[in-house]
């Protein structure tokens, strides 16, 4: 019987179409937002290339007091490279050392996408002084 009373009685909603028309306005505003946030997106990956290099410089700068001289290997510092998104991983950016003597290093950091699609990917470099600079800019 309460079946019958509840199967009678209409609920308020809303209709396909309404809902629909609200889903294409906020598709809109998403896509005209987008752009002014394309900075802001680069900006926050930048983040992984800095933390990184910076990881980077402390093994660095522990293997140079306990052997006096820097090292161009990851093994030997114990640094491991987290796979990168061109690999099915997550990280945005490819560590590398550029420079090494034994009273200095580079370090740098190379996006493996384009972040924004200009064509320019976004390089980090540190050395031994931990000066850590943007070198291009995405």
């Amino acid at each position: 019987m309460w079946i019958n009373r509840m199967i009678k009685t209409k609920i308020k909603a809303f209709t396909l179409t309404e809902l629909l028309v609200v889903l294409c306005i906020i598709g809109i505003l998403v896509l005209l937002a987008l752009p002014n946030l394309m900075p802001l997106i680069s900006k926050t990956k930048a983040t992984e290339a800095q933390l990184q290099l910076e990881h980077l410089y402390t093994l660095e700068k522990s293997h140079f007091f306990l052997y006096s001289k820097y090292s161009d290997s990851f093994e030997e510092i114990g640094f491991e490279h987290a796979k990168l998104v061109t690999e099915d991983g997550n990280a945005n950016y490819k560590i590398e050392i550029v420079e090494i003597s034994s009273t200095a290093f580079k370090g740098r950091a190379t996006a493996v996408i384009d972040f924004d699609g200009d064509g320019i990917f976004n390089v980090w470099e540190i050395d031994h002084e931990k000066k850590l600079k943007e070198v291009t800019k995405d």
